[in-house]
């Protein structure tokens, strides 16, 4: 019996030693898992701390000062960059941000981290910290991985510098605007006392053509016209570059035959070209276009004049074509060309092909500045091709903004005035405090036979047209008068006294469009000096014709 018991458990010692190997495999399977494990885990917070050394680097290398703060508004992190705005050492992590003490100025810093808190939006402003130091403070919430709000971010970011340049350029901008204003102020002055002694040389040219006999003496004063028009084109030139750029240039849109134009630029230019042997061909149109007649006027004018002035011999051609729904006005010319690296350049001002030694008699270089700028204020576009050696062209593209079609129909013609010599004779009230325009003035009006009265300041121009001598029919003054009075208010003291419309001429040498609007408001016709005597006797006439005979 105690054999067989012996066996029994020397049986079980075996089975128990069996399942003692068993765990021991099982053990020593286990312990491979978790080196394993072991290892992973050590490689994961290997990775980690170089993620967390990189992050950290990040932060302290930038000169972005930031505060991390948690749902209590309480310091969590911080990079160095801070403490240009903050007293802040490492025992504050923890402490609540309103302990802090910031050297810059920023009363609504906690505010708005409370409002981050609540909107969970974007705040950011500008703050302006000591030793003109401005920074660009943003506060956004901190989301943790599951996208839940436990905290706010707070960035300070320096923006000085950008400051600076901002200021410099406001500065240089309201330098520019000073300048702009200061150089329209110039140019109107220049303007008015230029046009003074070029009122006075025209008509003193118009006056000695009528009078100086011979061929020669006649050249000499071809070339005294030649010359004082070149001037008042200078003149006028800097006047309308001056106007566009100020705003003051406003465009009337109108549909109106083309062949008006065309008409007025072929009685203008023709002799023009005969007289440098050139040949100027400007072909008849149809079409009924929709723009401003003056500035559009302008504008071929100045291509025209550019196109005589480059074109040494050969022929100048004006045409139309219909390219869709649009009407090309183009410029032909056999002159010198334009490079192809400046067809841009030539529209800047004062820029001229061919003339490094800035001859007179090519102008100041504002005609093609001109062009571009009424085009644009015009809708128009601009266009130029050309061969340096061969000529060039220049279109303006009209469409009407209405239909997107050119209306074609008959134009009229023009209206036949008589001649000087069918109007009548008038009594004619002449007020300019010039003494040598006024003289001038008179002379060109009694050759006409006009009666004429004349006055250098509007108290004796009144004193004339009142004490009943000779009644004025119409009355010719200058726009700026000694003594305060303007031109206008003469006008309204004349007809206030005579209780009649009296019809009245100002001659003025500022034509900006606050003037013309007040010219237009009286009912009184504006001619800009340097006015040339026959626009001013065609006007005299016209205002003749309208009136009753006061005298036989």
């Amino acid at each position: 019996a105690i054999n067989e018991e012996a066996s029994s458990v020397n049986e079980e010692f075996q089975s128990t030693n069996e399942e003692l190997l068993t765990s021991k495999e099982e053990l020593q399977s286990l312990n491979e898992e978790l080196t394993a494990l072991n290892s992973q885990l050590q490689e994961t917070l290997e990775r980690q701390r170089l993620t967390s050394d990189d992050l950290q680097n990040v932060l302290y290398s930038t000169n972005v000062g930031t505060l991390f703060l948690d749902m209590e508004l309480k310091i969590r992190f911080y990079t160095p960059a801070i403490k240009s705005l903050f007293s802040i050492i490492a025992g504050d992590i923890g402490r609540p941000l309103s302990d802090l003490q910031p050297i810059a100025a920023d009363y609504e810093l906690l505010r708005d981290a409370r409002q981050v808190l609540i909107d969970e939006a974007l705040i950011e402003r500008e703050i302006e910290a000591p030793d003109d130091t401005y920074f660009l403070r943003r506060i956004f919430p901190y989301r943790a991985h599951n996208d839940k709000v436990e905290g706010v971010v707070i960035t300070f970011a320096d923006i000085t510098d950008r400051k600076i340049t901002a200021k410099a350029l406001e500065t240089a901008k309201l330098e520019a605007e000073r300048a702009n204003v200061a150089k329209s102020r110039f140019l109107s002055a220049a303007s008015h006392d230029l046009r003074q002694p070029l009122q006075s040389l025209t008509l003193l040219q118009e006056l000695l053509a009528r009078n100086v006999q011979g061929e020669k003496p006649k050249r000499l004063l071809v070339r005294l016209e030649q010359t004082v028009g070149a001037m008042s084109g200078m003149l006028n030139a800097l006047l309308d570059i001056n106007q566009i750029e100020a705003g003051v240039v406003e465009a009337e849109h109108v549909l109106f035959p083309v062949e008006r134009v065309l008409n007025s630029l072929r009685e203008e230019f023709t002799q023009l070209a005969q007289s440098r042997n050139l040949t100027l061909h400007i072909l008849h149109s149809a079409a009924i276009i929709n723009s401003d007649p003056a500035l559009l006027s302008q504008m071929i004018r100045n291509l025209l004049g550019n196109a005589i002035k480059y074109t040494r011999q050969g022929k100048i051609l004006l045409g139309c074509r219909r390219r869709g729904n649009s009407l090309r006005i183009e410029v032909w010319d056999t002159g010198i060309g334009i490079a192809a690296d400046q067809l841009h350049a030539i529209f800047d001002e004062f820029h001229q092909v061919d003339n490094v030694a800035r001859e007179r008699s090519l102008g100041l270089g504002l005609g093609l500045s001109i062009v571009q700028r009424l085009g644009r204020l015009l809708g128009h576009d601009v266009d130029v091709r050309s061969k340096p050696g061969k000529g060039s062209v220049f279109s303006v593209t009209i469409a009407d903004p209405v239909t997107g079609t050119i209306l074609t129909g008959e134009c009229p013609a023009p209206a036949e005035t008589g001649t000087i010599a069918e109007q009548r004779r008038c009594n004619i009230v002449v007020v300019d405090d010039d003494p040598d325009v006024l003289e001038l003035l008179e002379q060109l009006l009694t050759g006409e036979g006009h009666s004429v009265s004349s006055a250098t300041s509007a108290a004796e121009a009144l004193n004339l047209a009142t004490d009943g001598a000779m009644p004025p029919e119409i009355l010719l003054t200058d726009y700026s008068l000694p003594g305060g009075t303007s031109g206008l208010e003469l006008v309204q003291q004349l007809r206030a006294r005579l209780s009649s419309p009296l019809p009245a001429i100002i001659l003025s040498g500022d034509v900006s469009s606050e003037t013309l609007a007040k010219v237009a408001a009286q009912d009184c016709v504006q001619l800009s000096k340097p006015v040339k005597p026959r626009e001013l006797l065609a006007a005299i006439g016209r205002l003749c014709a309208d009136q009753t005979p006061l005298r036989s």
